[in-house]
């Protein structure tokens, strides 16, 4: 279709290196499924890869073939042209997912869409050849637009035919609007269905699957889609709940059904999990196959899941009581994960000794930080290795804390201990209240623990039931608890210690020594105890003092390790941990192809790396792992080879150890994502600007002071906590007087 098919040719091209790049497919596992055929469920990629690419789009429908399984459906909802063309498009107003506003800007139209007014552009207005060069864009704004205008409307046998890959799903979602028009869709797909084999035809008008029941292959499933529980099916005049309660004469037909998912897992309004209800079971009963629509892996899905989407398909495939026989998604490689690789694993014996999980103040992704039901949390999911950020309290006890500014992690905003607020800008360029402002008594019987929140801006919030959930622990309770448990070790984050020292008379490193020593972990080889800082100096000291393993932290975002710095860190600690964006550099979120490798130069240099921070929260991804957690896990791990993650979500890490598509018969949607493979795959003029060049770590990076020795003080903030109030107060004073100057002029 005119310049759109030629740059569609090209960006073709590019996307095919990229399949290639990913390598071939491999046979899904087989077992025994709770399905009404007892087969595996069906994958159906809506319109394609549509969470990534414009719905419907070439690229969309080229990409199922190397990020999903090889069984994996394509659908496309059928609309007619003015001429009687089939189109596949995800909505019957065209301007939500097309640029045809741009070439027909008076071309809006108000009709009757099932009884609903609808404004917009609508296909029946415009021939193939007015279509010609309209491209697709996304439709959903949250999702990137770089593939925006790069692929023509695709035609129906386009889909049926170039692109299909395992089956091809149609779905025709307004029968009888088209009649208005003399169009006849009954007749389109059923000449179709004479042409090509049409594996589905779903609709949720009855009368539009009787007229066609019978006249279609037997191979054919009809499918009758559910909508919103309170809508009207036009044939009938009844809800669709109502129809819900008559399947034997759904039965009379269709073979299956399409629902939404949460008429299968009902949220309550606060989204936690309902009780699953009986539709599932009462289809089958009836005979009739279930699929489930809606599923996408950067929508909000219920608290319940952790944000993890993977955890979502398999409470729908694998949860002992029942199966649907299909889904409906945006991004068809986490059901293909699902159905692949994590089903049956309840008895499975299988456990990759990599990567090391390593929680994030515990659990934090569904309890607050550092408190103790964060940290059982995290032993329950299957963390390795559970930690304890150390802070200190005004009378000199460590505790466990995520932040030493109490204003972060607590209620302390809204207590008797809210002002004055100091600024130390030693520790945050803000005002704060501090752990060593408050005694153990005052954080742990006046003050509630807050749940973190690191993706507010994007309004997605972690747990809201549990956000003051637990009980604070000082590093005591803290050791006491893991000495038992089944972990691999501990690990133990040392920050501050020279501000500690020289401004609140308190030795750190000194604190933790002994408190390991009194817990009696020095006596022990059960645990590892790792100790980890982003200072040189206090791995420096703790080498001089111990023999435990010791984890340097890299701070910032580095591109590499010049051969010298790598010297320099190997005298102090025996492993590293470095951030996500070092390992897999991003532009706009998307991985960039760079010939340096931190990763690969640290283990070269006998230091073993674990990458930090990984939540599930799907903003916080880049889109080559395709909103899915288990996918950024993989793309480390087997992509970058580090040795441990370090996560707010420990059990969405430990799963991934169990899965039973490791190894050199992995699955094409198994292989890690190639750096800058989605980057190749764009437009070139859509591209984002390159990013600018990250430094390389150097010696002078890694070199530092030796911790200062502690202070006189005689208890851990009193002299100093008063030089600060002091230095607040003249600051107030000073704006009283510049207020009152002005106020004189």
């Amino acid at each position: 279709m005119g310049r759109s098919s030629r740059a569609c040719s090209v960006l073709g091209s590019a996307l095919l290196l990229l399949l290639l790049s990913l390598g071939p497919a491999a046979a899904q596992k087989g077992s025994t499924w709770k399905t009404l055929s007892g087969k595996a469920p069906a994958i159906v990629a809506k319109g394609g890869f549509s969470g990534l690419f414009p719905d419907s789009s070439i690229l969309a429908y080229q990409f199922v073939q190397s990020a999903s399984s090889p069984d994996t459906a394509i659908s496309c909802d059928v609309w007619l042209t003015k001429d009687g063309a089939g189109i596949c498009l995800p909505n019957i107003n065209m301007d939500n997912c097309t640029t045809i506003s741009d070439y027909f800007p008076q071309g809006k139209k108000t009709y009757n869409v099932n009884g609903v007014s609808t404004a917009g552009w609508f296909s029946v207005d415009f021939t193939r050849t007015d279509l010609q060069n309209v491209t697709l864009k996304q439709s959903i704004l949250s999702r990137p637009y770089y593939f925006d205008g790069s692929s023509p409307i695709v035609p129906v046998e386009a889909a049926l035919s170039q692109f299909k890959t395992a089956a091809v799903w149609l779905n025709v979602q307004y029968d009888s609007f088209y009649s208005q028009f003399k169009l006849n869709m009954r007749s389109y797909i059923l000449s179709l269905t004479k042409q090509y084999i049409v594996d589905y035809i779903s609709s949720p008008e009855v009368n539009f699957l009787t007229s066609i029941s019978g006249r279609v292959s037997k191979k054919t499933k009809l499918v009758f889609r559910f909508l919103d529980e309170r809508s009207i099916e036009p044939s009938t005049n009844q809800t669709y709940d109502s129809m819900l309660k008559n399947l034997t004469f759904v039965k009379t037909f269709a073979s299956g059904i399409l629902v939404p998912k949460n008429y299968i897992w009902p949220v309550t309004p606060d989204n936690y999990l309902l009780s699953y209800t009986s539709v599932v079971d009462d289809a089958h009963k009836a005979g009739l196959e279930v699929y489930a629509a809606g599923f996408a892996n950067d929508f909000a899905i219920s608290y319940n899941y952790s944000y993890d989407p993977l955890a979502e398909y398999l409470s729908f495939i694998d949860n002992g009581a029942f199966s649907v026989d299909g889904v409906l998604s945006d991004f068809p490689i986490t059901p293909s994960e699902a159905v692949g690789c994590f089903s049956n694993l309840n008895n499975s014996k299988i456990d990759h000794a990599k990567p090391l999980v390593i929680s994030h103040n515990g659990a934090s992704g569904d309890y607050p930080d550092c408190t103790d039901q964060a940290y059982q949390k995290a032993v329950a999911d299957g963390a390795d290795v559970i930690d304890c950020p150390v802070q200190v309290t005004k009378d000199g006890i460590p505790i466990c804390m995520s932040s030493i500014d109490l204003m972060d992690v607590t209620t302390v905003a809204k207590s008797q201990f809210a002002s004055p607020a100091v600024t130390i800008t030693d520790l945050k360029p803000v005002p704060g209240v501090f752990t060593f402002n408050l005694t153990w008594d005052d954080i742990s019987k006046k003050l509630k623990p807050m749940i973190s929140n690191p993706m507010s801006k994007f309004q997605l919030y972690r747990n809201p039931r549990n956000n003051n959930a637990g009980n604070f622990m000082r590093l005591s309770d803290f050791l006491a608890f893991a000495k038992d448990k089944d972990l691999s070790g501990i690990m133990i984050t040392v920050e501050h210690a020279a501000f500690m020292a020289e401004k609140l008379g308190f030795g750190v490193v000194d604190a933790v020594l002994k408190a390991l020593d009194d817990s009696g972990y020095s006596k022990q080889t059960a645990q590892k105890v790792m100790i980890q800082s982003t200072n040189s100096s206090v791995l420096v000291k703790l080498k001089q003092e111990t023999k435990y393993d010791l984890v340097y932290m890299i701070e910032e975002d580095v591109r590499d390790a010049a051969p010298s710095s790598l010297a320099d860190i190997k005298k102090f600690a025996s492993a590293v941990s470095v951030s996500t964006n070092s390992i897999f550099p991003t532009t706009k979120q998307f991985l960039i192809n760079q010939t340096n490798n931190l990763a690969s130069s640290l283990k070269s240099a006998g230091l073993p790396v674990y990458v930090y921070l990984l939540m599930n929260e799907f903003v916080s991804q880049p889109y080559d792992f395709f909103s899915d957690a288990t996918a950024q896990i993989n793309g480390y791990v087997q992509g970058a080879k580090v040795d441990g993650v370090i996560t707010d979500f420990p059990r969405t890490a430990h799963r991934y150890k169990l899965n039973s598509c490791m190894g050199k018969n992995a699955p094409a949607f198994m292989l890690p994502a190639p750096p800058g493979g989605l980057l190749s795959a764009m437009n070139p003029r859509a591209q984002p600007p390159a990013a600018a060049p990250m430094p390389l770590l150097t010696d002078s990076d890694v070199v530092e002071p030796p911790v200062p020795p502690v202070s006189n003080t005689t208890t851990a903030s009193t002299p100093s906590h008063a030089a600060l109030r002091m230095k607040m107060d003249v600051s107030i004073l000073i704006t009283l007087l510049v207020l009152c100057a002005s106020l004189l002029i």
